[in-house]
């Protein structure tokens, strides 16, 4: 559930274990009655208003969460990476869930899970420091959305997305899972916008693209453009 995990698709506990949890109570956790969902990107995996009962664990690929405005507006307000997880809570879910890419999920019971965290203590307090790393990433979400230009607003995506995704090849490439219809979910803009910034960030030669790979060429001006301090993301 945390960056930077080197661990098959499938093997959920090792990639825990990675994030910090106890290798004991991670087995506990994998072990848990589940099942293992295959999600399409092309529709929604789960409606807003559904019942937030399930916990989700992303085993590979990209789930987000969004919201839609009155004119039916799509905004993608939070990002969960391989490792990550969606936890559950009593209510509907204010959101909608959709996967980026071709993603495959993990999902359980709630009262599976609580049984788990109600005898040991380790992890609530992990969850607790999940909880605390996406309300960070939220709150840089919501500086990035409110108060950065348009190119700061895809740079800072950029690198955000590097550091969060496992398994880089290389530190100066990143593979763009997002379309531009994507991205202009998460930063509020218009894909027309999107596609004007990642031009002008080829004009200036600190970008270059082949396909959907994507290669910095000066990776401290990026983060300069965006300002990316990745001290959130600990």
């Amino acid at each position: 559930m945390g960056r930077r995990m080197n661990v098959g698709p499938t093997e959920l506990g090792p990639r825990l274990i990675e994030a910090g949890l106890d290798p004991q109570i991670a087995d506990m956790l994998e072990a848990m009655p589940h099942r293992v969902v295959q999600v399409d990107p092309r529709r929604p995996f789960r409606d807003p208003g559904v019942a937030r009962d399930e916990v989700f664990f992303v085993r590979s690929g990209i789930l987000s969460k969004f919201k839609t405005d009155g004119a039916g507006r799509r905004q993608i307000v939070a990002l969960r990476f391989s490792g990550d997880g969606i936890l559950p809570r009593e209510g509907a879910a204010d959101y909608g869930l959709q996967a980026i890419v071709r993603s495959e999920v993990m999902v359980g019971r709630a009262e599976d899970l609580n049984a788990i965290i109600d005898n040991n203590l380790e992890l609530a307090r992990f969850f607790m420091r999940l909880t605390q790393l996406h309300a960070a990433i939220s709150y840089e979400w919501l500086v990035n959305c409110g108060r950065r230009d348009s190119t700061a607003r895809v740079a800072h995506l950029l690198c955000e997305t590097a550091e969060r995704t496992p398994d880089r090849p290389a530190a100066d490439r990143l593979y763009n899972p997002f379309t531009q219809q994507q991205i202009a979910d998460i930063t509020g803009q218009t894909s027309v916008n999107v596609n004007r910034v990642f031009a002008d960030l080829e004009r200036q030669g600190l970008i270059t693209r082949d396909g959907r790979e994507i290669i910095f060429r000066d990776w401290q001006e990026i983060r300069r453009i965006a300002s990316f301090q990745p001290a959130y993301l600990q």
